[in-house]
């Protein structure tokens, strides 16, 4: 599955972006959506998560309440939709698909997910 993010850019704080994560070669109702973002010299970090076994969703503590996680199955895309950002959201923004089932306490492990898109920088600020 290929794997194309959308939808960053520059926005102030308290306002929201949505990114999209289209993909193709495969249906993404076969597969779990994970949402990680990196800032330079961090880890790639967990943020939100679509399992597709039960359709359950996961948030970092970081983004719950904010961020929210949907999938539209006829347009084969995940979106990620922001609210209230903040300026330590800044960063670039990914989406990985992985077929196994992923168990609660691992859905933010980047190393189980198998396929990436390329990333989209969010920047927040004034």
């Amino acid at each position: 599955v290929q794997l194309q993010a959308s939808g960053g850019g520059l926005v102030q704080p308290g306002g929201s972006l949505r990114l999209s994560c289209a993909a193709s070669g495969s249906s993404l109702n076969y597969n779990t959506i994970g949402w990680f973002r990196q800032t330079p010299g961090k880890e790639r970090d967990g943020i939100s998560c679509i399992r597709a076994s039960d359709g359950r969703t996961f948030y970092d503590d970081s983004v719950k309440g904010r961020f929210t996680v949907n999938k539209d199955n006829a347009k084969n895309t995940v979106y990620l939709q922001m609210n209230n950002l903040i300026p330590e959201d800044t960063a670039v923004y990914y989406c990985a698909t992985e077929a196994r089932h992923i168990i609660n306490s691992q859905w933010g492990n980047p190393s189980l997910y198998t396929n990436w898109g390329q990333g989209t920088l969010v920047t927040v600020s004034s």
